[in-house]
């Protein structure tokens, strides 16, 4: 099973997007929100992104919702 991180903020139409299909999908995900947690923000910036939905699948990462991709990796 996958490591899944989806890094979120409140006002992200993408991120419910995301986190709406991996529900779907039944994918165990942990959501981190950048704009309540300074360390997940902290995180997100460290691996240099400054913008959400950042979706981690282990060592992989996916900028925005690109449902194909995660297809791709959630086989």
């Amino acid at each position: 099973m996958s490591k899944v991180t989806v890094y979120t903020s409140n006002t992200c139409p993408y991120c419910t997007m995301a986190k709406d299909y991996l529900k779907e999908r039944e994918v165990d995900f942990e959501e981190k929100n950048v704009q309540t947690d300074k360390e997940a923000r902290s995180e997100l910036m460290a691996m240099g992104y400054t913008g959400v939905p950042v979706i981690c699948i282990d060592d992989e990462q996916i900028v925005g919702f690109d449902k194909n991709r995660l297809d791709e990796l959630l086989k």
